[in-house]
């Protein structure tokens, strides 16, 4: 292993092997040395093709590796607890996708236990790194709006939109499957971080493709997850935020975030169809006044930008890993962000099936 740069370990070869393998090789700060696949075999080729030293089809055997410093894991979210829970066990530092886990309960053992052994780990909550959300969070910051009136927040996905895309793992609820889990909680931690904590909220949710074919033998099985999630939340400070979540709609605005406020109104938005990180402007407008393009500072801007975003904003989280890793720094996204963004999950869940409103507590340490 190159001297000075942390061993990486990725586990979860879908996502891992198109965002997380080229994120992880093109940084100066770190050196993959492991790969793992349930299939050693595949894990063997995946090792080969891309220049890595160690494979393995068990997370004992990943984290038993001493060049292993730090692990990332992009596997289903129904294998999220388990695997983190051995990875910080064995005192290594964790980049973790999201959701956290499948429960608060599961999310809350490892924060506590990454505290515990006093190891570095983060959840890709990559929006807070994305140039266009910066940008809107420091205008945020500095009162752009004024008071908030209202918040209005659209995230319209085509994912499964296809009927006769194969049922999976995220078809099914009780594995973590559904829009909720997907792009919920993204949004939850991004309402977090740009306005902050929620005090209650309500939750819909629905199926829009009940059934699904299986891949092998085309035999249509059940989807009890859901794809599409309508959420009212009031913020803390009293703020009403409305929410619709869809993976099953062709859009023409996939992603919109819109802030009104007694001083003025800012929209972030994009209408790329193909690549989530990529391609999100800013507007603003003083009341009485046109709404306006505000354009992103040069700072703000992605020093690389791969063709796929996701690579562009993942960088920049590792970026931010490597950092404290090194420097022994607090980092912000945590384990903890994941514990609430997963807390809200659950109350979202809750709420859908008692077809009420329900309190948020707030965040204990």
């Amino acid at each position: 292993m190159s001297q000075g740069k942390i061993g990486v370990a990725v586990v979860g070869t879908g996502f891992g092997q198109k965002v997380h393998i080229p994120a992880f090789a093109a940084h100066s700060g770190t050196e993959i040395v492991a790969v793992y696949h349930r299939d050693l075999e595949k894990a063997k080729v995946i090792a080969e093709s891309n220049n890595i030293s160690y494979y393995c089809d068990t997370i004992a055997d990943v984290v038993s590796l001493k060049e292993v410093q730090a692990v990332s894991i992009s596997t289903p979210p129904f294998l999220h607890y388990e695997m983190a829970k051995t990875v910080l066990q064995a005192g290594k530092h964790l980049l973790l996708e999201k959701p956290t886990t499948l429960n608060v309960t599961e999310a809350k053992e490892l924060y506590y236990l990454a505290r515990t052994k006093g190891v570095v780990a983060t959840v890709d909550f990559e929006f807070r790194f994305v140039p266009g959300w910066m940008l809107f969070a420091e205008l945020l910051s500095q009162e752009y709006v004024g008071n908030k009136r209202l918040i209005k927040i659209d995230w319209l996905g085509s994912s499964r939109a296809d009927a006769s895309r194969p049922w999976n793992w995220y078809s099914r609820k009780d594995q973590g499957g559904g829009a909720l889990g997907s792009l919920g909680s993204h949004a939850f931690d991004y309402i977090n971080w740009l306005f902050g904590p929620v005090r209650r909220l309500s939750a819909h949710f629905t199926t829009a493709i009940p059934e699904r074919p299986d891949g092998t033998t085309k035999i249509l099985k059940p989807v009890d997850s859901d794809d599409t999630c309508m959420l009212m939340l009031e913020l803390s400070d009293g703020t009403p935020c409305q929410i619709t979540i869809s993976a099953v709609v062709n859009a023409p605005r996939p992603h919109w975030v819109e802030v009104y406020g007694d001083k003025g109104t800012l929209v972030l938005g994009s209408e790329n169809q193909k690549d989530y990180i990529h391609g999100f402007r800013v507007w603003g407008s003083q009341p009485g006044k046109a709404l306006t393009e505000i354009e992103i500072p040069s700072r703000l801007v992605f020093e690389q930008k791969y063709a796929d975003g996701r690579i562009s904003a993942l960088s920049r989280v590792i970026d931010h890993w490597v950092r404290a890793i090194n420097t022994g720094e607090e980092m912000v996204p945590s384990l903890r962000e994941g514990v609430y963004s997963q807390l809200l999950m659950d109350l979202a869940h809750e709420s859908n099936s008692s077809m009420r409103w329900v309190d948020v507590p707030q965040l204990s340490e």
